[in-house]
């Protein structure tokens, strides 16, 4: 095992230690696994498939830390707005 510390917020904010692929692997280059693209019955681009690794696993997680909730009041924000602008201030053209 090779662990990292992430933060991840399924099925709850925490930060947990997780595994990383083998940098050396010859088979996915450190990568963690490969993608195949894949077309429809007309030949066009329907999606991309990922096949993991041997080399790591990705639901191999332990739970190091969970982290409260933030309060409501700080979870509200509007992504709209510039906080550093006037009210009606717009960055789309024309400016």
């Amino acid at each position: 095992m090779r662990p990292r510390i992430r933060l991840t917020d399924r099925p709850r904010r925490a930060l947990v230690l997780t595994d990383t692929p083998h940098p050396t692997c010859p088979e996915c280059r450190g990568e963690g696994g490969t993608a195949h693209d894949y077309g429809d019955h007309t030949g066009e681009y329907a999606g991309t498939e990922w096949a993991p690794c041997h080399c790591w696993d990705e639901a191999r997680c332990l739970v190091l830390l969970p982290l409260p909730r933030r309060p409501r009041w700080l979870r509200r924000h509007d992504h709209y707005r510039d906080s550093w602008g006037p009210v009606d201030y717009s960055d789309e053209p024309p400016f």
